[in-house]
């Protein structure tokens, strides 16, 4: 009805009907059908039809009266919103997660940043998940699936976990050889993930293989992975880690597999943004950089180096 109401309020600025529609290139049978169907609505006749005069019936006088600031401040703010959509220079908030964003996502946004310098970047950093409806937040990086119906989400990436120790560790307290064999060792257990959903991938074989439910007893809890590998690194025992986030201690030695022939669920990486929002171009060009810089790195697309 609103959009009926705008035809009016500029059939009355512009005197005329067919004026009214050569503005809004409308056919004048459009203009006079709409017209027609809004007074139908109101249950009275808003303008006298004469071929000769332009006049508006008293009714017509309040309507035009009661919505013509109304709808020039609508059309203003749609035109402002349009031209911020489109542009490139302006802000741009993001959520993200800080271990990966300090770590393997650090050199993404740099290189944004470098290619971008006419975006001002507010990138909020939070291990807890934030909620991206509260404020005027444009994107946010997310790690799983999200619930949230009203958020639109595109797949990124994804990244494997598996089970890591310290060389010392293993060396003190013998390797396990199995499972079971996990009761007799001390557990780093990332609170987050209180159930180890493991995978049996022998020789990295991820087809169809079972799957095994391991409820650890932890000899730590904690709700930082950053911390978590730096404990499991300092030989305080075994923990199940993103390969994205130990990237560097596997190569460097400071941290090796265990029980290598088991993997945990993946965690894939998603772009959200608010379903109610228009997504403006600095979004659209943060969304793609994202998704070219995640598709271009093999740990965020499951590999795990040997």
């Amino acid at each position: 009805m609103f959009d009926d109401i705008s035809l009016f309020v500029r059939i009355v600025q512009k005197r005329s009907l067919a004026a009214a529609g050569q503005d809004l290139k409308l056919p004048a049978a459009t203009v006079s059908r709409r017209l027609k169907k809004l007074e139908d609505k109101l249950r009275c006749q808003l303008i006298h039809r004469s071929a000769r005069k332009f006049n508006l019936t008293a009714e017509g006088e309040v309507y035009y009266k009661a919505y013509a600031d109304l709808v020039q401040q609508f059309e203003a703010t749609s035109r402002h919103l349009s031209a911020d959509v489109q542009q490139l220079n302006g802000k741009l908030t993001v959520l993200a997660p800080t271990n990966a964003s300090v770590g393997i996502l650090q050199p993404m946004w740099s290189e944004f940043i470098r290619i971008y310098p006419e975006i001002q970047l507010n990138l909020f950093l939070s291990n807890q998940t934030k909620d991206i409806h509260l404020g005027q937040v444009d994107m946010a990086l997310r790690v799983g699936p999200q619930e949230d119906s009203l958020l639109f989400q595109k797949k990124l990436g994804e990244t494997s976990t598996i089970l890591v120790a310290s060389p010392d560790y293993l060396a003190d307290q013998r390797e396990p050889d199995g499972l079971d064999a996990l009761e007799e060792h001390r557990i780093i257990l990332v609170n987050t993930v209180p159930l180890w959903k493991l995978q049996y991938c022998p020789d990295g074989w991820v087809g169809k293989s079972r799957w095994a439910d391991v409820r650890p007893q932890a000899t730590t809890i904690i709700d930082d992975i950053g911390l978590a590998s730096q404990l499991a690194r300092d030989g305080h025992g075994i923990v199940l880690l993103p390969v994205s986030e130990i990237e560097m201690e596997l190569s460097e030695g400071a941290l090796v597999r265990v029980l290598p022939e088991w993997q945990g669920a993946k965690r894939e990486i998603f772009a959200v943004w608010p379903t109610g929002r228009l997504l403006s171009t600095r979004a659209k060009f943060l969304r793609d950089f994202m998704q070219d810089f995640i598709a271009r790195n093999r740990i965020l697309q499951g590999h795990i180096p040997v």
